[in-house]
């Protein structure tokens, strides 16, 4: 506990010295005027000949309002609390180098996970400290304690946690995340990488942001929302820090056109379609993993609660080459710590699905 001479944890604490109070970059669409002639950014007065709806001579919102709407109303968060961004890649980024000085801090993983994490540390010169991922019987899972230590010893800055875990599939229960949040309240952020969340049922951090500010939480539309293309991510977090990642932001991060494609995306009937497969893909999951366990050559798949399977195999490079042969590509694990056996595998469409069987079949009996 501390006493009253003590100064109390803040979370921009943790924020670079030199960005606490920094303004960023005011763009001309920065300044809330109105007109009708728009003089003020250097853009064309004509429209490119390819442009069809003659729209993209205009630099676009910074974070445009109907796409922040819709994806406040999904996550149920409050504008001030959401940045949009170009993909999670460009959130990951972001929150490293707000976060880190250059060759002092430390950012702390648990691999094997989503690479972003050491690229961002390693542009950023932070220091990387990796709490390799456990392998038990229930699967992979992150040493939470193990975190907790290094942070507290070694003056780490981010944490990453990937729930549900890219490449393994794993989610982390809620409680074990708080538990870790309160061990490190003041001492670093938290980050929740949540890219497969729709996939899982473990609950979302999001609901630990009210009593943890050390808590950020990433999402995206690039995997159960089918918008890959086009690189909409957010992180959301304490309005504090967010305003501090949106003043070190590119000045236009989100194109027009990816805006209005990702606002339709997230529409009534977009939702719903997006629910019922969802649930297609939880259904298949089930269906390919229990397929793929019984089958000659495979040694292990691994519950996911993504929309993927770990899966190890006896001769991972002879199933890889005739998934590759049937014209199907997986992703080839096998350089990654800890999985020099493995394949990553998406759940595709049912027929897909079958094709990946029916591939993996047909080399166990020529084995």
């Amino acid at each position: 506990m501390s006493t009253p001479d003590q100064k109390q944890p803040d979370l921009l604490d943790l924020v670079r010295p030199d960005l606490r109070a920094f303004s960023g970059y005011k763009s001309a669409r920065t300044e809330a005027l109105r007109g009708d002639v728009w003089l003020n950014a250097n853009e064309s007065a004509w429209s490119n000949p390819a442009d069809a709806s003659a729209t993209s001579r205009r630099y676009p919102d910074p974070q445009p309002a109907a796409l922040k709407a819709a994806l406040c109303g999904l996550y149920g968060c409050a504008p001030e609390e959401l940045l949009i961004g170009r993909g999670s890649d460009e959130a990951i980024d972001l929150l490293v180098r707000t976060l880190c000085v250059a060759g002092r801090d430390a950012v702390v993983i648990a691999p094997p996970v989503f690479g972003m994490y050491a690229v961002s540390a390693r542009l950023q010169d932070a220091r990387l400290i990796e709490v390799p991922l456990v392998d038990g019987p229930g699967g992979f899972a992150p040493d939470l304690e193990a975190i907790a230590q290094a942070v507290l010893a070694q003056g780490a800055k981010v944490v990453f946690l990937c729930s549900p875990a890219n490449p393994t599939g794993a989610s982390i229960p809620l409680a074990d995340i708080e538990a870790l949040l309160q061990r490190l309240q003041g001492r670093a952020l938290v980050v929740v990488d949540e890219a497969y969340g729709e996939f899982s049922q473990v609950p979302s951090a999001l609901t630990l942001r009210a009593r943890y500010p050390e808590v950020a939480v990433l999402r995206t539309l690039s995997k159960a929302h089918a918008l890959a293309a086009a690189r909409v991510g957010v992180v959301i977090a304490d309005r504090r820090l967010v305003s501090v990642l949106r003043a070190c932001q590119a000045p236009y991060p989100v194109p027009t056109p990816c805006a209005e494609l990702a606002a339709a995306g997230l529409s009534p009937d977009a939702l719903a379609a997006t629910r019922a497969r969802i649930a297609t893909v939880i259904a298949e999951r089930a269906r390919l993993a229990a397929a793929l366990a019984v089958l000659p050559g495979v040694r292990r798949v691994y519950a996911s609660d993504a929309n993927f399977l770990l899966v190890r195999f006896e001769d991972a490079q002879g199933a890889f080459d005739a998934l590759l042969g049937a014209g199907i590509v997986v992703r080839d694990q096998r350089a990654a710590p800890q999985l020099g056996d493995a394949l990553r595998i998406t759940i595709g469409s049912p027929e897909q699905n079958a094709r990946v069987l029916d591939a993996l079949s047909a080399q166990a009996v020529a084995a």
